[in-house]
């Protein structure tokens, strides 16, 4: 007969964790300590890549170690590589800051460490997702028998509704991609403006669309040009088209003009529009800002980040589709050992993912925290922090003002007192106001132009904020050009 040894005589090196306590008491510690000084901290990273290799590289363990020491050291080794986005005056990217019910659910989403796959594997988890996706579709004013999923991000959110259209559209031209592939099929057409975010680039790649076939219509004032969308979809004439709308330009905060493209795509037939609100869409629940979004409801699908004015932790993208059926057929699989529920949402049906995050935690959590008026007021707040950011900067000298804040968003630059490189000096100037350490903004292409953009996003931007990063960039500003101080 054979003899069952006891664990720890099996596995004489594996370590025994008598309790996960200590480990999680020592991560909360350091991420309150954290929290709490982000605001005293420079926002910018003070260590480079090399510095921080050079802490944290090692070879490859071979003995365990204590949890404890595990965390402490990263936490050590980490100090100085972290950038200060949790904080009120980062304004580089639209990237939020999580918000503390957020934040808690997420980490007991690690703590429960459910997959968030089936129904079956984690119930609470999918009838809270069910709530989540529910709730958005309605604060987002989309329609309420749309199709939704939580990806890992807006990217995932854009290829999972552009696996819906094709799946949509081809089989309107009597093709079934999923079983038949590509190969044979009426070629795909996706349109978007010359300003669309690059993540719709991508989803064409990943999709197998080719980046060939995908259309860049000039845009006026940063809105897609209606005239000439409408000679092109023209121009491809009866060919599968599907029209990519931007709800918050990346740079200066516009949106298209859904309620021209909308009948004018309708009328064409054969043409999915879908709309990228990354952190536009999150307007609609404004009061003060909602018209900009008058129409969107017409489009085929939608897509959002929750980590952006919701304000979840990362790795939460959203996105709702009007046509259910395709948007299942071009993501549902079954398998002999799966378990699908009679009596609630699969979430495996809807997304890319197998094995994945229950994402509708920290959303249910923020939502239920803040609440329609919460999520508002953090939208607004923050648009008008980026209108007196614009107006505040762009009224010190040597600042010029290229873009006013159209909700969170603006652009300025800075001229070179030589008249000489403009752009390059509008580098130096960025990459001063990142080494002051009191805010953090970063630099983009505008109309031929090199620019400061100004992104507010946070739930933790204050006023304050507003006050002391333009006290900052007169510092620098003074700094660098001559006569003026005093």
């Amino acid at each position: 007969m054979t003899r069952l040894l006891p664990i720890e005589e099996e596995q004489p090196y594996a370590p025994i964790v008598t309790s996960v306590e200590p480990a999680l008491r020592a991560a909360a510690e350091h991420a309150i300590d954290w929290l709490a000084e982000v605001d005293q901290r420079p926002v910018a990273a003070s260590r480079t890549p090399p510095e921080l290799r050079r802490r944290l590289d090692s070879p490859l363990p071979e003995y365990p170690s204590d949890p404890v020491s595990v965390i402490d050291d990263l936490v050590a080794n980490v100090e100085g590589g972290l950038l200060g986005c949790a904080g009120g005056r980062f304004y580089g990217w639209v990237i939020g800051g999580a918000h503390p019910a957020a934040l808690a659910a997420d980490w007991l989403v690690s703590a429960w460490d459910q997959n968030a796959t089936l129904a079956a594997c984690s119930p609470a988890e999918a009838v809270i997702e069910e709530i989540a996706g529910r709730w958005v579709i309605e604060l987002l004013g989309l329609p309420d028998n749309s199709s939704f999923a939580f990806t890992s991000g807006c990217q995932l959110a854009h290829v999972t509704a552009l696996a819906a259209a094709r799946r949509y559209l081809l089989l309107g031209c009597g093709h079934d991609p999923e079983r038949e592939g590509l190969g044979n099929a009426p070629q795909l057409h996706v349109v978007t403006g010359t300003h669309g975010h690059h993540s719709v680039d991508r989803a064409v790649r990943i999709l197998g669309l080719g980046s060939k076939h995908l259309h860049l219509v000039p845009t006026t004032a940063d809105r897609l040009d209606v005239p000439a969308l409408e000679a092109l979809l023209t121009e491809l004439e009866y060919a599968p088209v599907a029209v990519c709308l931007s709800a918050g330009d990346i740079n200066t905060g516009n949106f298209d003009d859904f309620r021209t493209v909308m009948p004018l795509c309708r009328l064409r037939g054969n043409t999915w529009v879908h709309v990228d609100g990354a952190f536009g869409l999150w307007a609609k629940v404004s009061p003060r800002f909602a018209h900009l979004l008058d129409g969107v409801e017409g489009a085929d699908s939608w897509a959002t980040d929750a980590h952006k004015w919701l304000n979840t932790p990362f790795d939460i993208g959203f996105v709702a589709i009007r046509h259910r059926e395709a948007h299942r057929a071009a993501m549902s699989i079954r398998a002999p050992y799966l378990t699908h529920a009679a009596n609630a949402r699969d979430q495996l049906d809807w997304t890319p993912e197998w094995s994945r995050r229950g994402r509708g935690v920290p959303v249910y959590a923020a939502v239920k925290a803040l609440g329609r008026r919460g999520i508002a007021d953090i939208v607004e707040r923050c648009s008008d922090a980026a209108a007196n950011l614009v107006e505040g900067i762009g009224s010190l000298p040597g600042t010029e003002v290229l873009s006013p804040a159209v909700i969170n968003q603006g652009l300025v630059r800075f001229r070179d007192p030589t008249g000489a490189d403009h752009d390059g000096f509008t580098d130096r100037v960025i990459a001063a106001i990142q080494a002051e350490g009191t805010a953090w903004f970063g630099g983009t292409d505008w109309r031929g132009m090199r620019a400061m953009r100004i992104s507010v996003c946070s739930w933790a931007t204050r006023s304050a904020d507003v006050r002391k990063t333009v006290h900052a960039v007169e510092r620098v500003l003074t700094a660098l050009l001559p006569g003026t101080a005093g």
